[in-house]
């Protein structure tokens, strides 16, 4: 059986899925992502025949590209085992969220309140006028960490590069609106071919 939980309020995720395995048996394995793929194969092994029911912990594994293919191709014989599975992920990317409910049994998600705003998101767009890379980080870490979509950021960025494109007075300014523009158009392509959120991409450009 197979029990899925996730969000950004990730210790309330922890704890209610700690008790609930908890509930089930005092025998847990735990797998995550210091482990390597040789265990999380192992972990679905089975606990031998004279072994006491068991519950396996699946902690952030789908931040590994090996783990998370063997995570994957075993959810349906997780969700058909006699033993307990539970998967603990907390921002899996929309098509993952969605293959793994498919098999789970139950699926909690537990995310932190949006709040009040204490960032303004086009705050970002001025940093990428000014080509003001610390700026451009710091105002991304912010808008993340107050639960800003990754999508909304490049939108307002994407927005931002086409403004500077538009009202650009000089033929450098011009090429730099151009390139940014380009980057911007392909970073979601790139985050499907990649197979990684656009969260991580939009990071990567920040960064460079």
């Amino acid at each position: 059986m197979l029990y899925f939980y996730s969000g950004t309020d990730r210790e309330k995720a922890r704890t209610a899925m700690n008790a609930a395995a908890k509930k089930v048996s005092k025998n847990i394995v735990r797998i995550t992502d210091a482990n390597v793929p040789a265990d999380l194969a192992a972990a679905f092994g089975g606990g031998g025949m004279f072994h006491e029911p068991r519950v396996v912990v699946l902690n952030g594994v789908l931040g590994s590209e090996e783990m998370r293919a063997i995570l994957l191709d075993a959810l349906a014989y997780m969700r058909d085992s006699e033993e307990t599975f539970f998967i603990l992920e907390e921002k899996p990317d929309a098509a993952t969220r969605k293959q793994i409910e498919k098999y789970a049994e139950r699926s909690e998600r537990y995310d932190k309140p949006g709040g009040k705003k204490s960032g303004d998101i086009f705050a970002i767009a001025g940093a990428l006028r000014r080509a003001d890379k610390k700026a451009l980080w710091v105002n991304y870490q912010r808008q993340l960490a107050e639960n800003a979509a990754p999508e909304a950021i490049h939108g307002v960025l994407f927005w931002a590069a086409k403004d500077m494109f538009q009202k650009a007075r000089t033929d450098a300014e011009k090429s730099r609106a151009t390139a940014l523009l380009e980057d911007l158009a392909e970073l979601p392509h790139e985050s499907r071919r990649r197979g990684v959120e656009l969260e991580y991409t939009l990071e990567l450009f920040v960064l460079r």
